[in-house]
Parts: C-alpha cells; structure tokens; sequence
C-alpha cells in the first residue's frame, strides 16, 4: 500500500530540513535563524514582521524571539514603519551580506544534489 501523498511531502520537508541544518552547522545558525534569514531574503525589502510571519508560516509572537535572537547578533535591524508605529520593518544588516550569501550557496548546492538524487521525475508537472 502506498502512503498518503501528504505523508511524503512531510517526510520530505523534514529530510529537506534536516539535511541543510547539518550543511550549514559551521555557520551556526540554528533552523529558525536560517528559515528567517532566508526568507527575509527572498521577500521584497522592508517587510513587516507580520509579512515575514506569514511568508515562513508561523505566528507572529513566535517570530519575534528570532528576530531578537538575530538582532543581538547583529544581523538584522527592525525600524518603526513610518505609515503604521506599530509595525515594524526588518532589513538584513551589512554584516549578513556575506553570511547570507554563504547560506544561500550552501542552500543552492543542497537543492542540485537533493534533485539529482531523486528519481527521474518531471518537475514541471
């Protein structure tokens, strides 16, 4: 009998996860700091924190421990939106250009490996 397609999918993400924690331990960045900083840069610049926490999926009470996490480290900056004080926009700092580019490279390599080690499959479908 086959499992479920939602089944795989999870299992799926969970390896996903898994494999580029393990890739990217000497940078130390945990899972959440790599997800958040991967994702803040992958949106369009001066997100909210209510747009970040929707774009990774999680509420955003659980978000801002990370970003307090990734501002102590000097990664990121949050300012006062000037249209809404009670929102906050997140950039990424200087110092996160090149941490940022290692991550998405080592990222970038996972995912070539990680489809060629798939079975042949159409992608686009």
């Amino acid at each position: 009998m086959e499992s479920p397609l939602g089944s795989d999918l999870a299992r799926l993400v969970r390896i996903w996860r898994a494999l580029i924690d393990h890739r990217l331990k000497p940078l130390e960045l945990t899972q959440t700091h790599w997800v958040t900083l991967h994702n803040i840069h992958q949106l369009p610049p001066d997100q909210s924190q209510i747009q970040l926490a929707k774009a990774i999926g999680i509420e955003q009470p659980s978000l801002v421990r990370t970003l307090d996490q990734l501002e102590e480290k000097g990664l990121i900056s949050r300012q006062t939106c000037a249209s809404d004080r009670r929102a906050k926009r997140i950039k990424l700092t200087e110092k996160a250009e090149p941490l940022i580019s290692e991550m998405e490279a080592v990222i970038n390599k996972t995912a070539r490996k990680f489809y060629m080690a798939s079975p042949q499959r159409n992608w686009n479908n």
